[in-house]
């Protein structure tokens, strides 16, 4: 169907004016925008940085149905199939966020963004240039197409964070309106202008929600290229890239190829990175980084090792229980568990002393709920302090410190005198639950990376009687059981944001524990909590966003949803020496690999040109 535009689109912006509305060339929650409307680029770039070469590198971090090991689909904004890594690479948006300046982002398809005076509709007015890989040009309905069906048919998280978004319209080709409810988060303008556009002509015909191995079209600074079925994914840079020398981009996009390799099993990934087939490699495995970085290639200087201040958030990383099983519905029963894991022992024998405990979903930030509830925090609280366990009015809930014998005789006891509380029974060897069956449990992985960290664990639970199971299955089986919460507990960092809002709700949110494929994996369940979810997407002030986050910290620690791991102070980065980055990193970001760039020279030395 042919959309019908208005005639004359020159007489909208002077009626938007006289009604008050705002002009700006960016988007942010607070305050203004820290770039003025004529900046050249981001400071933590280089904008000489040459273009060529290739980087390789695994999937460490992604969203939608995207999985760090295989990948059957090209579209990973859906909920069917395990989804390909990269794909952000490919598509435009109409901003794109500063990792300088916490929740906010600058005009990318977008030059001009018009804001109503009550910030409930927005109107981008798109670049006459922007145009997809096929040379259409890419037009306002483009955009309204996208953030339709991402909205209709997009996967579960986006639909779930979608919810306030009233209507996207196509005024004309170069003019799209965004129009929120009243109930919208605070956030919610920038998470659709962040949103992924798709070509609607490249869509026509073809099933959106349907697993698919045809290059999809895009118009960012990539372009799908070469690939193999669960094993690698290749993006080839566009050299005519529309958006090339915007101020957004400038230092960016650098390598001529970003390939993806993907590995079941982490050894395999780790000698395929040694034979220099990945290239680029960000370590999270403690024993590697101590022990393994010892090979021929960085005996002779080929391969070289950097140890960077990690900045902005951490993620929460834990064990997360499935609390919509009946075993771990009791909150006296979860702290048991708890109880069991030996950090002091599984730090010093497996991890060298590299890993720091964690205790809050909001480690290493303000956010992090500590010592008694702040004046303002009880503000929040005491409306539902009938709801609430009383340990939430006092210090907030850290795990044990234990003795560091792998074996802590008297937490043990701490945590038989709980099971028993909680109506298990114990006969000879064997732990029971309330309903007399067995305790067992199952811990779900599609990797065995983390198997030496919980076999000590289960150990422990074995001496209290408790069955404690590894279950290793194959990535799709995986992501399938998690989609449905058929689990009993599984290991997962989940990321944060400097300033968190509205996606925390797929986390921890009521609707979110029913829909799935959501990442509310805990089934977290409780109207306080999305209570505080709800003060903390529409805070109008940073100091609301901390202490509504100090608040929600201190319930969801009380609530024992899951036995935190551990995080790293710093990030360990090794890599062929065949690249350079900038001197400064973001300050909410390591930059890496995405600020770097080629040295065709250095590649030629290490035989690698």
């Amino acid at each position: 169907m042919t959309t019908a535009f208005p005639a004359a689109p020159a007489l909208i912006r002077p009626s938007y004016a006289e009604a008050g509305w705002t002009e700006t060339h960016g988007l942010s929650t607070f305050g203004e925008l820290g770039l003025p409307r004529d900046f050249k680029n981001f400071a933590f770039v280089n904008p000489a940085a040459p273009k060529g070469g290739f980087v390789n590198i695994q999937l460490k971090s992604g969203g939608g149905n995207q999985s760090f090991d295989t990948f059957n689909t090209l579209n990973s904004f859906v909920d069917k199939g395990d989804g390909v890594g990269g794909t952000e690479l490919i598509f435009d948006s109409l901003v794109t966020s500063h990792a300088d300046e916490p929740l906010t982002s600058y005009g990318l398809l977008a030059h001009t963004i018009l804001i109503a005076p009550d910030k409930l509709t927005y109107r981008f007015r798109l670049r006459e240039e922007a145009r997809f890989h096929d040379g259409s040009p890419l037009t306002a309905e483009d955009v309204a197409f996208s953030m339709n069906i991402i909205k209709t048919k997009g996967h579960s998280s986006y639909r779930l964070l979608l919810r306030e978004l009233a209507s996207v319209t196509a005024d004309d080709p170069r003019t799209v309106t965004v129009r929120l409810t009243p109930s919208k988060s605070r956030d919610l303008h920038l998470l659709v202008g962040s949103l992924s556009v798709f070509s609607k002509k490249f869509w026509d015909g073809r099933d959106f929600e349907a697993a698919i191995l045809e290059p999809i079209l895009g118009s960012g600074a990539y372009r799908m290229g070469r690939f193999e079925q669960g094993r690698f994914m290749e993006y080839d840079r566009v050299p005519e890239y529309w958006g090339k020398d915007l101020p957004v981009n400038v230092g960016l996009n650098n390598f001529d190829r970003v390939r993806y390799d993907y590995f079941r099993d982490r050894n395999v990934a780790f000698e395929a990175f040694k034979a220099g087939t990945i290239t680029f490699e960000e370590e999270y495995t403690a024993r590697q980084w101590a022990t393994g970085y010892d090979f021929p290639a960085i005996r002779d200087g080929r391969v070289k090792r950097e140890e960077l201040p990690r900045t902005g958030t951490t993620a929460s990383q834990g064990w997360y229980f499935n609390t919509r099983r009946e075993m771990f519905r009791d909150k006296r029963i979860r702290e048991a568990l708890n109880l069991c894991f030996d950090f002091e022992w599984t730090n010093k024998n497996i991890m060298f002393g590299f890993r720091a405990r964690t205790a809050s979903f909001f480690e290493r930030s303000d956010k992090r709920a500590n010592g008694q509830p702040s004046p303002a925090e009880l503000a929040l609280l005491e409306p539902h302090r009938a709801q609430l366990d009383p340990e939430v009015f006092g210090e907030p809930w850290v795990p044990p410190v234990t003795d560091g014998s792998g074996n802590d005789r008297a937490l043990l006891r701490r945590a038989n005198d709980l099971l028993l509380a909680a109506g298990c029974k114990r006969e000879g060897a064997v732990m029971r639950l309330p309903n007399g069956k067995p305790f067992e449990i199952e811990f779900l992985d599609s990797n065995p990376a983390l198997h030496p960290h919980t076999q000590p664990f289960i150990a422990n639970l074995k001496r209290l009687g408790i069955e404690g199971r590894l279950r290793t299955v194959d990535p799709a089986q995986y992501q399938r059981r998690t989609n449905e919460f058929d689990f009993d507990i599984v290991s997962l960092a989940l990321g944060g944001s400097q300033i968190p809002g509205d996606t925390l709700r797929i986390v921890m949110g009521s609707e979110a524990a029913r829909t799935p494929g959501s990442r509310n994996y805990a089934g977290i369940a409780d109207p306080v909590i999305d209570v505080l979810l709800t003060q903390i997407s529409n805070a109008t002030s940073y100091r609301e966003v901390v202490t509504a986050c100090q608040a929600l910290d201190r319930v969801f620690r009380a609530g024992r949803y899951w036995i935190p791991m551990w995080h790293a102070p710093t990030v360990w980065l090794a890599y062929w020496d065949m690249y350079e980055r900038p001197d400064v990193q973001p300050k909410f970001g390591g930059g890496a690999p995405a600020t770097w760039w080629f040295n065709p020279e250095k590649a030629r030395r290490i035989g690698r040109a």
